[in-house]
């Protein structure tokens, strides 16, 4: 069994289904405007408010100004940052100085992309690491990393509520997280998130 984050949430609707469901954490895209998730401040401030608080609340973000990742953090609309960007261990350092103890810091890795190794994943300071098949490309991330990865993880990147449970088996992620492949034409779908979340959960 593995955690899951389903993640893209733009809609009241979107809140009421994971209330209902309940995964283990929620994801908003905030201020990253090539995503038609993408959320303003105020809007994700609405959406986080009705959000049940045995969710919990993690805010993307893509080369965002480090001050307003731990605004959002240290007010506590966010209990976690997802960064899924080039941000580097400088900026994850000056995070955490801004925040301290209300720092929870994910660092997404992109299959592909320059520089992304097991190493370079396994030395990354953040609480947490993503290894992710591409930015909402909906691939399925499948190069040889994945297995060598020594430390708890999240997988991300073409997964589905029919190949979730397989992917759990292969490669033993510690959290699956889901955005596209819960939707039906760019909207979030109940019976898909259902379906994650039971698949995730062994059901």
């Amino acid at each position: 069994m593995a955690k899951i984050k389903i993640c893209g949430l733009f809609r009241e609707e979107d809140i009421n289904y994971v209330n209902e469901v309940k995964p283990d954490f929620a994801g908003f895209v905030i201020n990253y405007p090539k995503s038609h998730r993408s959320l303003t401040e105020a809007r994700l401030k609405q959406l986080r408010a009705d959000l049940s608080p045995h969710i919990t609340a993690v805010g993307v973000f893509v080369n965002e100004p480090v001050e307003t990742v731990a605004r959002l953090l240290n007010e506590g609309v966010i209990s976690v940052a997802q960064l899924h960007g080039d941000e580097s261990e400088e900026y994850i350092a000056v995070l955490r100085a801004l925040t301290g103890k209300n720092s929870a810091i994910i660092k997404a890795f992109v299959g592909g992309e320059s520089g992304v190794t097991a190493k370079a994943i396994e030395s990354c300071s953040a609480d947490y690491v993503m290894y992710d098949g591409g930015r909402g490309g909906g691939r399925l991330a499948d190069d040889g990393i994945i297995e060598k990865i020594n430390r708890p993880f999240f997988l991300a990147g073409g997964l589905t509520p029919e190949n979730i449970g397989a992917n759990i088996a292969r490669f033993s992620p510690y959290a699956v997280d889901i955005s596209s492949g819960v939707e039906t034409d760019k909207i979030k779908d109940y019976d898909k998130i259902k379906r994650a979340v039971r698949a995730a959960r062994g059901g």
